[in-house]
């Protein structure tokens, strides 16, 4: 289960709207708890480095995640997974996302409705990358 608080979420929806009507994306740090429960406690926004179609696709460059690999370690957290949102389409993974993803992170997913923050829903891979199964995701403080 990921476990993110209200002011996290709130963050994710505000990022996915300044970014519409493109893809926005960034990362969830925090630490594993026991019984596989996944407790965020830092939101990271991260500038969206696809050059062409940021509407349809993101990217986070090696770069990148070197840098918040780095950050999350001084910070003794983990990135957990990451957070993009999902122009004028549901909250779901598409196939891009499936081919682009690994089975160890949480992806959150926002939908964004004619640039109004909708559903959001958290995936994560299945190990043989057949395609996702949906994680249990608990908003804090609502």
């Amino acid at each position: 289960m990921l476990s993110l608080s209200a002011e996290h979420a709130t963050s994710i929806r505000q990022h996915a709207r300044a970014e519409y009507p493109h893809e926005c994306c960034g990362a969830l740090l925090g630490r594993e708890l026991s019984g596989d429960v996944r407790w965020v406690e830092e939101v990271v926004p991260i500038a969206n480095e696809q050059e062409d179609n940021r509407e349809r696709r993101f990217l986070i460059t090696p770069v990148q995640m070197m840098q918040l690999e780095r950050e999350a370690k001084q910070k003794s957290l983990k990135v957990l997974g990451f957070y993009h949102s999902h122009p004028d389409h549901p909250a779901r993974p598409s196939e891009f996302d499936r081919e682009n993803a690994l089975p160890y992170y949480s992806y959150l997913i926002i939908s964004v409705q004619e640039g109004k923050p909708a559903e959001m829903h958290c995936w994560r891979l299945l190990e043989d990358r057949s395609g996702f199964e949906r994680e249990p995701t608990e908003i804090r403080g609502l």
